[in-house]
């Protein structure tokens, strides 16, 4: 991985767990894992580390990490975890075709019209939404793009802040939440870990923020519909264990995972006075990481 946050450990815990649940326990292989710690300089040397090692496959973990492997041409095959639009990060030329540079895992594209679609649900006055996310992690862009484009075809006002930088995210979750009725985080690993202030900053002007994935919500996001972070993990092994025996990479689809998780933060909902509805079908109700 390029950095460690909740969702990222998550994933690569359900490939783990996927491949002992399959034979693929220490006794049958060696896994060896390492994060960059959101250096580029770092994650190179990982990469080039990998694959003098000659390993089996190789597992990275978002789009960066992806693309870090997949651009140096290796013959060792990888298999990603978790990148929102593997054809635009040059994973694969074709979603729909047979993988092609030797490279197939899944793909987790956000799914921001339904995300939206439970905000209507369950903040339906929202007028105006903060779109906050880091300019520097593709997922993220390509997920606020597909967000304004969403927006501007129901005709809802937005603004965005961008961040390149853990500092910034305080400013600018402020100078959103003056202006908004709600807040929209992509899938960034920044803002992630910046949640609880986003969160509290959020709460402070009793507004919701609507994230993308279980962790944010678990972090202090209000909602979310998402994706299980250790199931895309789980599909990702399934692809690397078919490879393991012997099926060839251009015959392993890239897959893209359905979101299936309604996430809600009990403690946001109170925070800012919502009342949560008693027939939403598939909510999952959770609360602040630092109440567990």
């Amino acid at each position: 991985t390029m950095i460690e946050n909740g969702a990222f450990l998550d994933m690569k815990d359900g490939f783990i767990q996927e491949l002992r649940d399959n034979g693929y326990d220490e006794d049958k292989c060696e896994i060896i894992y390492k994060c960059a710690q959101g250096d580029a300089t770092n994650m190179n040397t990982i990469v080039q580390d990998a694959i003098a090692k000659k390993p089996d496959a190789i597992v990275t973990v978002a789009t960066p990490a992806s693309q870090a492997v997949v651009g140096t041409g290796t013959d060792i095959p990888d298999f990603f975890i978790s990148v929102g639009d593997p054809v635009g990060a040059g994973l694969i030329s074709d979603i729909n075709g047979a993988p092609d540079m030797n490279a197939t895992g899944t793909s987790n594209a956000v799914p921001v019209s339904e995300i939206f679609g439970l905000a209507e649900q369950l903040t339906p006055d929202v007028k105006t939404y903060g779109i906050l996310y880091n300019t520097g992690e593709g997922n993220a862009v390509y997920t606020a793009e597909n967000a304004k484009k969403y927006l501007d075809e129901k005709g809802l006002k937005y603004i965005e802040k961008t961040v390149t930088a853990a500092g910034e995210v305080q400013t600018a979750a402020e100078a959103l939440a003056s202006q908004c009725d709600a807040i929209f985080v992509p899938n960034d690993s920044i803002i992630q870990t910046a949640m609880p202030v986003v969160s509290q900053i959020a709460r402070d002007h009793k507004i919701p923020v609507y994230g993308s994935s279980a962790v944010m919500v678990e972090s202090g996001a209000f909602a979310t519909k998402a994706i299980s972070d250790t199931k895309i993990g789980a599909i990702t092994a399934d692809k690397c264990i078919e490879y393991l025996n012997g099926k060839a990479i251009k015959d392993i689809p890239t897959e893209i995972v359905a979101a299936d998780d309604i996430v809600v933060n009990t403690d946001a909902a109170a925070a800012i006075g919502i009342q949560l509805p008693d027939d939403l079908e598939g909510m999952r109700t959770v609360t602040d990481t630092a109440d567990k």
